[in-house]
């Protein structure tokens, strides 16, 4: 499994796209569609993984965004990988972090684009760009916004116009240049498009150590923050021993810390003493 964290906005039901050999499942169907397309075109589980959470920062727009972070749980040949894709806090920041939880000053070093690129390069089959395709498609193109989406989408305008003050106009640049769409109109963005294509062009080194990092280190600098073009250098991914327990005659396995999938397997063994039925309350 594979997950992008960044601060939803707006959740909506899990959309599955079943396929005779595949299924796909995200919370937005055309990210699915992207990530069987992979499969389609002779790509394996973890191409069509990458290439929908790729599509998600275009088809989600405020919610799985580049800027986000990645942690991911791969079956192979028998065993279990765990791919530790969150990014680190500045080393500037103090240590006991940021009395902010919103805005430029609340940013970590993004650590979902190198996420794909080494959880492609050590399981992945179709060459990197080409899970990129589709993302790029919906942000040159446009895509019609879904009520739920645009939803989402309105709220967050809103809330980064109160919050981002100055910093606004920067944010709506790229992603409402015109406002926010109304339900069922077309959304595109042709810089987010731009980006997603650079990324993809040198295995997301242009992100960490090229153009693009220049570029987001100068408007940190310029918000009076601390996120540093070495910070973004100094980024890596970590490959983990993912923990399990037993549980009902299941193996379950969740992250390691930093993540909270240590909480999941605390609770099912507490569950487990606890002898808690199926059904605690008795009702059929």
């Amino acid at each position: 499994m594979i997950g992008d964290f960044a601060s939803p906005v707006h959740s909506q039901r899990r959309s599955p796209v079943l396929a005779p050999n595949a299924v796909v499942a995200t919370s937005q169907p055309l990210a699915a569609s992207a990530g069987l397309e992979m499969i389609r075109r002779g790509g394996n589980a973890v191409d069509a993984a990458v290439a929908a959470a790729i599509c998600l920062t275009v088809v989600e727009p405020c919610s799985n965004g580049i800027g986000s972070d990645l942690v991911a749980q791969v079956w192979d040949e028998g065993r279990v990988y765990g791919l530790n894709g969150t990014g680190r806090s500045p080393a500037a920041a103090p240590p006991g972090g940021v009395d902010r939880n919103v805005g430029w000053h609340s940013v970590d070093v993004p650590g979902a684009p190198r996420g794909w690129a080494d959880l492609h390069g050590r399981f992945g089959v179709l060459p990197f760009e080409e899970l990129f395709v589709p993302a790029v498609g919906y942000a040159q193109d446009g895509f019609p916004l879904s009520p739920l989406v645009w939803q989402g989408f309105s709220e967050a305008a809103t809330r980064y116009r109160r919050v981002l003050a100055d910093h606004y106009e920067g944010w709506a640049s790229v992603f409402a240049p015109d406002g926010v769409p109304a339900p069922g109109a077309t959304w595109r963005s042709s810089r987010h498009a731009e980006t997603l294509q650079a990324i993809a062009e040198n295995n997301t080194e242009s992100f960490y150590d090229g153009d693009l990092a220049d570029t987001i280190a100068r408007s940190a600098r310029a918000a009076g923050v601390m996120l540093s073009r070495d910070d973004l250098a100094r980024h890596r991914s970590e490959w983990v021993e993912p923990l399990s327990v037993h549980f009902r005659g299941h193996e379950v396995w969740e992250m390691p810390p930093n993540t909270q999938g240590i909480a999941v397997l605390i609770a099912l063994r507490l569950l487990e003493e606890l002898e808690v039925d199926d059904d605690p309350s008795g009702e059929d």
